[in-house]
């Protein structure tokens, strides 16, 4: 009896930083997945039914959810070990799960909401990230919803001006750390790409815009997160380079 293949689903949506680690964990492992895109707000009304929590990433493997882009990770190199983003030695791999989640919590965190305080006031610009790809009503659905949607976000992510200037100096003290250590060492751990670098250039990317992320970026953002990204440009200019190497 042959052995039965695994049928990979991500469910994501494609702006977000976090699912673009897990999509980036699996095209890195060259496995086969399918994509299903939700829409924001009412994506609850399919990730409830998934998992214990409304947020994505979700891996649904044979009709297993796994729910988070490390816990996913870990999963993927648990089962499909080859290419395996966790270092094998316990004293690497500690280190790699360190600088994950301080990447996750300190950078991720922090880029989600430095972007969405500046691109929730641009529906042209936010409402195509948050469709693409998506169901063909998904456009003009939140367009129509965007008003209640954008509240709601806000209040769902502590979005706001003062919460905005505290996440860029969060921002600013991690891209400096890990900026440092790439000084010192071609990768943050070890001598090879690990899931640490992984989330340190994924998470990044929305204010690199590599082409490899899979939006259409626009040429330019407007004005306040372009000066953002302007005071941290000649730190983050190797998360080009990783995606090129390893994307």
């Amino acid at each position: 009896m042959a052995d039965r293949v695994s049928v990979l689903t991500l469910y994501q949506f494609p702006i977000s930083h976090y699912c673009e680690k897990a999509r980036w964990a699996l095209d890195y492992k060259h496995l086969d997945y399918k994509i299903r895109n939700l829409l924001p707000g009412l994506h609850v009304l399919k990730t409830k039914k998934l998992a214990p929590h409304a947020s994505v990433p979700i891996l649904v493997d044979d009709g297993e959810a796994i729910q988070g882009s490390n816990k996913i990770i870990t999963y993927l190199d648990e089962k499909f070990p080859e290419q395996s983003l966790t270092p094998e030695a316990d004293r690497l791999k500690k280190e790699a799960l360190e600088w994950e989640k301080y990447i996750d919590t300190e950078i991720g965190i922090h880029v989600r909401r430095c972007c969405y305080q500046v691109l929730l006031d641009h529906p042209d610009i936010v409402i195509p990230f948050l469709a693409h790809n998506g169901p063909w009503y998904g456009k003009p659905l939140l367009t129509i919803m965007f008003p209640r949607l954008k509240k709601k976000m806000r209040a769902m992510m502590n979005i706001n001006e003062e919460s905005a200037q505290k996440s860029r100096e969060h921002l600013e003290a991690a891209i400096d750390r890990v900026y440092g250590q790439l000084q010192k060492r071609p990768f943050l751990v070890g001598d090879q790409f690990t899931r640490a670098d992984l989330a340190a250039a994924s998470l990044l990317a929305p204010l690199c815009r590599p082409k490899k992320y899979g939006l259409n970026w626009p040429v330019r953002f407007p004005d306040q997160l372009e000066a953002l990204i302007d005071e941290f440009r000649g730190r983050m200019d190797w998360v080009h380079k990783v995606y090129e190497s390893y994307r």
